[in-house]
């Protein structure tokens, strides 16, 4: 692994336990094993990994949704995008992180990059929701606000409780039950 390779995955990991405020180019290059200034060869300051890394959450996400076979009910889509978004927590834990939490840090066009990203893939999981709506597998007259705030409650949290040692699709299974009965019920 190269040395920017390290430094990407050096800089996930704090920014996931400490924070992006709580991570310093110091505490990075100290973990790396090299001065403060050879950091500096390789970015440009620290919001450059911020960067790097809320795009390769996002990336991870949007690939883990496009996964989901188009060729099962509109149902089971939503029941397999919040597997795999659960999966990509799991799996990506650190960009995960950064992906839903580090974000608010971004300024400038790559927060708008990064909101675009995020919005794009918020309205792809709500587009779920309505086919199934639009096949009678949800009730007509679901909360769809309120539906798609579900699902990116159950999702997002992960990140707060999850560990490698999560069977992921256990704990998706038991969300979907809890999930599935109640917007029946709605």
């Amino acid at each position: 692994m190269t040395t920017r390779d390290r430094l990407s995955t050096e800089a996930a990991r704090q920014f996931a336990e400490l924070g992006y405020h709580g991570t310093s180019i110091g505490s990075l290059a100290k973990a790396l094993g090299i001065q403060k200034s050879s950091v500096y060869s390789h970015i440009d300051n620290k919001e450059d990994l911020l960067v790097e890394l809320a795009g390769t959450g996002a990336a991870h996400f949007h690939e883990a949704l496009d996964s989901v076979p188009e060729d099962v009910d509109p149902l089971d889509r939503l029941r397999l995008a919040l597997h795999a978004h659960l999966q990509v927590v799991h799996t990506q834990l650190d960009v995960a992180t950064i992906w839903l939490k580090e974000w608010r840090f971004l300024t400038g066009q790559p927060r708008k990059d990064f909101l675009r990203s995020r919005h794009r893939y918020e309205k792809r999981i709500r587009r779920l929701f309505e086919e199934a709506i639009g096949s009678r597998q949800l009730p007509e007259d679901l909360d769809l606000d309120h539906a798609v705030l579900l699902f990116f409650s159950v999702g997002n949290w992960a990140y707060t409780w999850m560990s490698k040692k999560t069977d992921v699709d256990a704990e998706a299974d038991a969300f979907w039950v809890l999930m599935q009965d109640g917007l029946a019920r709605s």
